[in-house]
């Protein structure tokens, strides 16, 4: 006879987590891809500035969707250490520390933003700039958001690859889906890495593959959580995975 040995608490916070998976994931496709990059023009100042100030309603929402994403992230952490915390609160609780530096760095993101609208705008105690000074400031700051992505990769990889080691280990998901996260999640910190000593690495691998894997087996985990729960743990089981 199997028994569970995962509880109420766990279950409510492994629907909680794949709903705040999922939710970061869209608002912030959404927020970069359907709001900010449509607005901004690459190697001309002005006219992204241009379009910042006809879109400013545009523009502030994506802000929010950053913010919005920096708390589903803190959520989430919340979830998974919930989740985790009968198979090794040292390593779940180090997991959601990677993930909390990683949400923190999307607040800079925001601010960078909005430092940027500042700019554009031309505040009167900015009157002693020339207009195209500010506007090569203010796309200075929207740049830096780029930086600040690539500053927390490694964290939210290191992360995520604590959070599927620790999915492996407690066989509360298939280990199959597990195993490819610890090495899609492992493979996003490795170019992170390298990426930051070695700018040119992108021309060899495209930025788009250091986080895709990743990003693609949070998906299916999501969707997992959301709709399968986690697996009942038989005795024997446990004790391996707290071993």
């Amino acid at each position: 006879m199997t028994t569970s040995t995962v509880d109420d608490s766990q279950r409510t916070a492994a629907k909680v987590a794949g709903f705040s998976l999922l939710f970061s994931m869209v608002i912030v496709v959404f927020a970069n891809y359907a709001l900010l990059n449509p607005l901004i023009i690459p190697g001309n100042a002005a006219e992204t500035a241009g379009n910042i100030l006809a879109h400013e309603t545009q523009f502030r929402v994506a802000v929010t969707c950053f913010l919005a994403y920096s708390a589903s992230v803190v959520v989430l952490l919340a979830a998974l250490y919930v989740i985790f915390k009968p198979v090794n609160q040292g390593l779940a609780f180090v997991g959601a520390l990677f993930r909390l530096v990683f949400a923190l760095l999307w607040l800079l993101t925001t601010l960078n933003q909005l430092s940027a609208l500042r700019l554009v705008h031309g505040a009167t105690y900015l009157g002693l700039f020339e207009a195209d000074r500010l506007q090569a400031l203010g796309r200075f700051y929207l740049a830096a958001n780029f930086d600040d992505y690539y500053v927390g990769l490694p964290f939210f990889g290191l992360g995520a690859t604590i959070c599927a080691y620790l999915w492996l280990k407690s066989n509360y998901i298939p280990k199959g889906l597990a195993a490819f996260g610890v090495i899609s999640s492992a493979w996003c910190v490795i170019c992170a890495f390298v990426f930051l000593i070695f700018p040119h690495f992108n021309k060899i691998v495209n930025d788009y593959w250091f986080d895709s894997p990743m990003a693609i087996f949070e998906m299916i985990l999501s969707f997992w959580l959301l709709f399968k729960g986690l697996k009942p743990v038989g005795p024997h089981q446990a004790q391996a995975g707290v071993a």
